[in-house]
């Protein structure tokens, strides 16, 4: 589970990337599919005609949200304004990687079917989280979901409904600062994991980011590199082992100098020349020359054999090398992501009591409402934030 990049164009398929299959894109599952700018229209023109009711100079007066927020129209991707607010967010989640949940694997499907009903429930469990686009890709190796959102928070001043992601994850019971968007990321992991544990899947702790300090394409290249190396290294190890046999091979078949030495000669009257039988002539000749050719045989063989050697200790090397930095990345991204089973319990009874302590906060606000007592209520925090910045 994290943060996705926003791009609405790839996630309904506007244009087809290098790691999609097309054949598979009819699989997709799409949940939601609505135009930005009709989801702003939606969420904000009603909120934007009340707020332009009570202004009396038409300089205050909002036209469109969209344009105010951003200056500009509605875009694909996300855009980020002035004080770091985004137009949209998005969440991808998968389960297990394209190793154990590869699409048409059995494993697969079990994973289509737990991400199906973690969004069936997920607009349910987070009211504050407008979702305005939702798909399940299986056209690509696992299968994942893209989720965008846009995040209301409710005020008492100014727009009564905004896009605000702190105060919805606050309104949600997340509670406030940096750590609320964590908080929110476990209670939605414990969720899943539920899901996943119920039809039969075990998942490991969660991590904080996607687990690899590189990009997917970065970490993609990465293991196709490890995967050609390791099949590089298995040829060479291939043609090693051919030469060695092919030496041996050559070797039971070398010509043994001492079947020449057994031969028959004799001693002629001219010169003390030696004499050889015809037939026994000839098979020293076709002797010597299969010498000749098995050692030019055994000679190539052997700089096969040394190239194919060393090619298989630098593959190895470089192997070896690979793995070892891939180890080491998931090593330091294990040490520095995982929460412990410790820490796990105490964030999941922390949310607990949070989560507690925001119901009696909604029903004591509720009960001070249905008294009418919502402007006093104001009134005196109003004078407790005034007495206390008095005494500091």
């Amino acid at each position: 589970m994290c943060q996705g990049k926003g791009s609405l164009s790839h996630n309904n398929r506007e244009f087809t990337a290098k790691n999609i299959d097309p054949s598979r894109t009819p699989d997709n599952i799409i949940f939601k599919q609505q135009d930005l700018g009709e989801a702003y229209h939606r969420l904000f023109d009603g909120v934007i005609a009340n707020y332009n009711a009570k202004q009396k100079r038409n300089d205050r007066k909002i036209s469109d949200y969209f344009q105010h927020l951003f200056n500009r129209e509605p875009s694909k991707s996300v855009i980020t304004g002035a004080n770091k607010q985004k137009s949209f967010y998005e969440d991808l989640v998968q389960i297990g990687t394209k190793d154990d949940t590869g699409v048409g694997t059995p494993d697969a499907e079990i994973a289509v079917a737990c991400l199906k009903e973690y969004m069936e429930d997920f607009q349910e469990r987070n009211p504050n989280f407008y979702v305005f686009n939702a798909v399940m890709h299986l056209d690509e190796a696992t299968p994942h979901l893209h989720i965008d959102y846009i995040p209301l928070g409710h005020f008492f001043n100014g727009l009564e409904k905004r896009n605000a992601m702190a105060r919805a994850l606050e309104e949600m019971g997340y509670g406030k600062g940096a750590n609320a968007i964590n908080r929110w990321r476990l209670a939605e992991w414990k969720v899943l994991h539920d899901i996943c544990t119920k039809h039969g899947f075990e998942i490991s702790e969660p991590k904080k980011s996607r687990g690899y300090s590189f990009t997917t394409a970065e970490y993609g290249e990465y293991k196709d590199t490890i995967k050609a190396l390791e099949e590089e290294k298995s040829q060479a190890e291939n043609e090693r082992d051919e030469a060695q046999a092919e030496l041996e091979k050559i070797a039971q078949k070398r010509v043994k100098l001492d079947d020449i030495d057994k031969l028959e000669t004799g001693r002629t009257m001219l010169g003390g020349k030696v004499t050889v039988a015809k037939d026994d002539w000839e098979n020293i000749t076709a002797l010597a020359k299969r010498e000749v050719a098995s050692t030019k045989q055994v000679r190539k063989l052997k700089k096969e054999r040394d190239e194919a050697v060393q090619k298989y200790d630098e593959l190895k090397d470089k192997y070896n090398t690979a793995s070892e930095e891939l180890s080491a990345y998931k090593k330091k991204e294990k040490e520095s992501g995982l929460f412990t089973r410790e820490k796990l319990k105490k964030e999941t009874a922390r949310i607990s009591r949070e989560d507690e302590l925001s119901r009696e906060l909604r029903r004591a606000k509720a009960f001070i409402s249905a008294c009418g007592l919502s402007a006093d209520f104001q009134q005196y925090k109003y004078n407790s934030t005034t007495r206390k910045k008095t005494l500091e």
